[in-house]
């Protein structure tokens, strides 16, 4: 057995780094045919240094970045030739490559940039955050009350912004002597604003159920996936139901690092394949596109790990069932919404149907349910958010002139 790892291993690191090898000359050639940036042009620079497998992170800042940049010109800061590449396809705003630090310092030096925004806590956030003209804001990829939110490292930024008063009341607990008045700026859930697109299945009588598990994560207390120990149970039943309809969306990087997970994964879009071909009229649907929106909005219940999309789903007011981990080493903050949440344990998974009807049903838990979404994003009439995040970047750029004229500088 640990040789036949040494070989997977070795195969894995071989495989990427033909892929690197392919990406960079691929970019390079479609660099030539790409017109730089007028000096000068950009005022928010977004610094994204991961590889195509974080695309998410940065993909849900698309529409609302898109909106901005209106007002406030915008480009995204790539490191990595394949994100890049996938970039230069898909964003709605500008992007610069900055392979090494010394591009780096050629983009700072001809855009001077006001504001610059991180979406995740990648280690080379640090190659960017040297520069000491600019605000460094956090902005993060979502809200939820994993241990990611509560990290030290949101001193490091010079501002965060954040989703509401769940998150404030979280930092305030976790971070000693961290200045939540003069640092942290609530600005809602600006995505949930742009939830869009058609669901690629006919509106019936069918009940939609999202099942959207995270990946098993890389560490005991991040072991919130539920693919292997839910999933597989969930989608039998919920496919083996004339009734109901899934929508398997999972973490683009679930079964990573775990063989196991990964063929748990794969067994439940056999599944659905399955079950389409043997029921023309099901339509169950396994999504791995990048777009996120109707996903959420339309699922008449939606199923979850502890995530991100627990909160996203929280934001559209609808009914929500959390999967409680088995692993004892995950940790569960339930001082926040979890306290509350509909769990659903493996071995409950066998009466998921059941459980779906109910809570699709259930007036009193929607009334708790709204009961969160206020707290945790404020105010979600559409448009509220969006304008916060506008108001947040216009005061940092405001601070960025005042200091500026202090210190000299136009």
């Amino acid at each position: 057995m640990p040789i036949l790892n040494d070989v997977r291993t070795a195969w894995r690191l071989g495989r990427r780094l033909l892929n690197a090898r392919g990406n960079r000359r691929g970019l390079a050639k479609r660099l030539t045919t790409e017109q730089p940036l007028a000096p000068g042009r950009i005022e928010v620079a977004v610094y994204f240094a991961d590889g195509p497998v974080n695309m998410y992170q940065v993909r849900q800042w698309y529409a609302p970045l898109a909106e901005l940049a209106k007002t406030h010109p915008v480009a995204i800061v790539s490191r990595n030739p394949g994100t890049m590449l996938t970039l230069l396809d898909e964003a709605p705003v500008p992007a610069v490559y900055a392979r090494q630090v010394v591009d780096l310092e050629r983009f700072v030096d001809t855009q001077a940039p006001k504001l610059v925004l991180y979406v995740n806590q990648n280690a080379r956030n640090f190659q960017m955050m040297r520069y000491g003209r600019m605000w460094h804001v956090f902005v993060n990829h979502g809200e939820s009350d994993k241990m990611y939110m509560t990290t030290n490292q949101f001193k490091a930024y010079d501002y965060a912004l954040i989703a509401g008063d769940a998150a404030r009341d979280r930092l305030a607990e976790a971070l000693w002597d961290y200045d939540l008045d003069g640092r942290a700026i609530a600005i809602g859930r600006p995505q949930a604003d742009h939830f869009a697109g058609e669901p690629p299945y006919p509106a019936d009588e069918r009940t939609v159920v999202l099942y959207a598990p995270t990946w098993e994560g890389d560490r005991p207390a991040a072991a919130y996936g539920s693919i292997a120990s839910h999933g597989t149970t969930i989608a039998e039943r919920v496919l083996a139901s004339p009734r109901h309809r899934l929508v398997y969306r999972p973490h683009p990087r679930s079964g990573v690092i775990d063989p196991g997970y990964r063929a748990a994964h794969e067994r439940i879009v056999a599944a659905i394949a399955a079950a389409n071909a043997a029921d023309a009229g099901a339509h169950h649907v396994y999504d791995d596109g990048p777009g996120m929106g109707w996903q959420l909005a339309d699922a008449d219940v939606a199923i979850t790990d502890i995530s991100a999309m627990i909160y996203d789903r929280l934001a559209v007011g609808k009914p929500l069932i959390v999967t409680r981990p088995v692993s004892t080493e995950a940790e569960v903050d339930e001082r926040g919404y979890l306290v509350a949440a509909n769990w659903l344990r493996a071995e409950d998974a066998g009466d998921v149907v059941a459980r779906v009807d109910a809570a699709a049903h259930d007036e009193d838990e929607l009334a708790e349910l709204r009961r969160w979404v206020t707290r945790y994003f404020g105010d979600t009439t559409p448009g509220v958010a969006t304008a916060r995040f506008h108001a947040a970047v216009d005061q940092l750029v405001a601070r960025w002139h005042e200091v500026a004229r202090h210190h000299g500088r136009r």
